[in-house]
């Protein structure tokens, strides 16, 4: 089938690689044929069961997870993968980066391979050439890739069994988790060709990468509780899940390919210890598949050129996030980022292409999702990223030092027009990315957009409060720039406050407990530069309102706790702070009229 599908001779050019396992008693990567088989057939009989429409698994969910195993068995032999789900399955065979048995890797203009010299190659029907290094194939006049086997890189663990590992911990509500993730995180976090995905998923493909459908189901645990039938259940190990995801996305870090890199990205939207390590892998990961690129003009399926932008810009969020909660250099830079901006068609999630429909399975294409939130964040991102490169660069600190006594001076020159994007940025929000521009009891992200305005916006007041010297800095520029630094963190504080239950229930990115505790951060920085008592008490008091909001709303949201604990630990710092000293020619109503104006 594959053969017609593609046009070619059906013949093997090549025999079989081996693999290279384990000499393992237990059994666990056992190569025996009838246990490998028997391995595969359950492997299916979970797909089935999850590719069965929902409302049909209402019996099924009632199940102790106990009884997985036993229900398991009980299912009925899945029947052999149709012809129709042959053609179906293969459209992936046709893309550049998505094949299920090879993997690319992208070839460099500086490498040992000339791209001058691979384009005089005689290329076939599918834009691929045969070389003694292997397949190389052509994208565009001066692109190529080299394509290899997904056998040719044996591996430590099986991936069929991480496959049956995580059908296994989540069975049998698999079906049920991957609908909440697309209701829930899709929308606003867009990185998976939803009908591609689904399609596989219906048919029972074992090729899935198993820390993908690890990543996928860990964000979809967070709602478990809302569902009206999965809350009476007991609820699949998160620790086991993390577990298998984790040793699943080391292998396929190994064999470039989207899936790995969206398994990635969805692992990093939960708290990890080393967040910053996987983001560089990531990073690293992209570039090999060429996702820095405009593929606008490759000779791929135009749904995986959408994907790769969509995933390229996914990366790009995670790059500057990482390095601004970090404090890490930026890997991606403009010099070497080529992706266009996203458009409304970038968002479909159809295979349709000239009017054709690829795949003749599935049902009319369902509209594409616009994700107004994914793409202001894109747009507010690249402003952040400025103020990093503006700020916080190791270039931009040494100029700073030179300043001396005028670093303030250019702190403010240099922050205007970052500041005047940010303005315009606000100001042209649509109407849906407002703060209240949601529905009642529907989820909004708006939230974490929102809060990344305001820890964008912390960013640049953080630096100039930074340069200010109670001992040489001009006094009335001192009151100008702690005025509109209080302005802004009052703003920010109160932000919180205005979080609702459609807010705080939904999918928040994974820089926002940082983000969080950032406003923290510059409250106790403007606390602890205050000239005064009275304003250092003014800051300890609305902090002391913020740390309550915060609990308030980790009630609904367990993950902000961590910007709890930082408030915390930067009060702990300030516990020894020398007392303020007070003023002696006004009252303390006075006071505290002027510090709340």
């Amino acid at each position: 089938m594959l053969c017609r599908f593609h046009e070619q001779d059906c013949t093997f050019l090549e025999a079989a690689l081996p693999r290279k396992r384990k000499a393992d008693d237990s059994g666990r990567n056992d190569a025996s044929p009838n246990k490998r088989l028997a391995l595969s057939n359950e492997i299916s009989l979970i797909l089935a069961d999850h590719c069965s429409p929902r409302p049909n698994q209402v019996a099924s969910r009632s199940q102790p997870a106990t009884e997985t195993h036993q229900a398991v068995e009980q299912m009925p032999v899945i029947q052999p993968v149709s012809s129709n789900s042959v053609d179906d399955l293969s459209i992936l065979d046709t893309t550049l980066s998505l094949q299920r048995y090879r993997h690319c890797r992208y070839i460099g203009r500086t490498s040992a391979l000339d791209t001058s010299l691979l384009g005089l190659c005689d290329f076939d029907a599918m834009n691929e050439a045969r070389l003694a290094c292997g397949d190389i194939r052509q994208i565009n006049p001066h692109g190529f890739f080299e394509m290899i086997s997904d056998a040719a890189y044996p591996t430590h663990d099986d991936e069929l069994q991480s496959l049956y590992e995580v059908e296994q911990i989540v069975a049998p509500h698999g079906q049920a988790l991957i609908d909440i993730y697309f209701s829930n995180v899709h929308p606003s976090f867009p990185i998976i060709q939803k009908q591609v995905f689904l399609n596989r998923h219906r048919h029972g493909d074992r090729q899935f990468n198993s820390a993908l459908l690890a990543s996928m189901y860990l964000l979809a645990l967070r709602w478990w509780s809302k569902d009206s039938i999965l809350a009476s259940q007991r609820m699949p190990s998160v620790e086991a899940l993390e577990d298998v995801a984790y040793r699943a996305l080391n292998v396929a870090l190994q064999r470039p390919k989207l899936s790995a890199l969206q398994a990635g990205l969805l692992l990093l939207q939960r708290s990890h210890h080393n967040a910053w390590g996987l983001t560089v892998q990531l990073v690293a990961l992209g570039q090999e598949l060429g996702l820095h690129l405009d593929c606008s003009t490759w000779s791929i399926p135009i749904w995986e050129g959408r994907l790769r932008k969509r995933l390229a810009w996914a990366l790009y969020l995670q790059d500057k996030w990482a390095a601004l909660v970090h404090g890490r250099p930026c890997h991606i830079q403009a010099t070497d980022w080529a992706v266009p901006h996203l458009t409304s068609a970038d968002y479909s999630d159809s295979t349709i292409v000239d009017d054709e429909e690829i795949d003749p399975l599935c049902e009319l294409p369902t509209p594409p999702e616009h994700s107004i939130i994914f793409s202001e964040m894109i747009e507010l991102t690249a402003i952040m990223g400025e103020v990093i490169d503006t700020f916080y660069t190791q270039r931009a600190i040494g100029e700073f030092d030179k300043a001396g006594k005028n670093v303030t001076g250019l702190i403010l020159s240099k922050a205007k027009p970052v500041q005047i994007k940010l303005k315009n940025w606000f100001t042209k929000l649509p109407a849906e990315a407002r703060m209240d521009g949601y529905e009642t009891g529907k989820l909004s992200s708006n939230g974490y957009l929102h809060l990344a305005y305001f820890a964008t916006e912390i960013s640049i007041h953080r630096r100039i409060i930074q340069s200010l010297n109670h001992k040489t800095s001009d006094p009335y520029m001192m009151y100008i720039c702690r005025s509109a630094a209080k302005t802004r963190l009052i703003s920010a504080m109160d932000f919180v406050n205005r979080l609702k239950p459609e807010h705080l229930d939904a999918f928040w990115l994974g820089a926002s407990p940082t983000n969080f505790a950032l406003i923290a951060t510059f409250g106790n920085l403007l606390r602890a530069t205050a000239p005064g008592h009275e304003e250092a008490s003014f800051y300890e008091s609305r902090l002391h309102e913020y740390r309550w909001a915060l609990c308030m709303s980790a009630k609904k949201a367990e993950w902000i706790e961590g910007a709890v604990d930082m408030l915390d630990m930067t009060n702990a710092i300030l516990s020894n702070l020398a007392e303020k000293p007070r003023s002696a020619t006004q009252s303390p109503k006075d006071r505290d009229s002027i510090i709340e104006e």
